[in-house]
């Protein structure tokens, strides 16, 4: 399996969008659901979403980065959002 750090390097190189690692996002195994929680952060306000453990995996090994690319963006733009609705 791909450790924390592998994952969030590939995440700020597929979508750099997204911010630092640490700084704009976290990124943590989830065992009960058995996939990555990617926890977007600006002060207060939180959006999570969960990156399929296969799908991290395979994007890791350069076979296919679509679906981590994507959850990412979509996670961003509701972010994004949700920020302008101030809520």
């Amino acid at each position: 399996m791909i450790t924390k750090t592998e994952l969030c390097n590939k995440i700020e190189d597929v979508y750099p969008e997204a911010g630092v690692c640490g700084v704009d996002f976290d990124v943590d195994y989830d065992h009960c659901a058995d996939a990555w929680v990617v926890d977007l952060h600006q002060g207060k306000h939180h959006l999570k979403t969960f990156i399929e453990r296969d799908d991290a995996d395979q994007c890791l090994i350069g076979k296919k980065c679509l679906p981590l690319g994507l959850k990412v963006a979509q996670l961003k733009y509701n972010f994004e959002l949700s920020s302008l609705n101030g809520e």
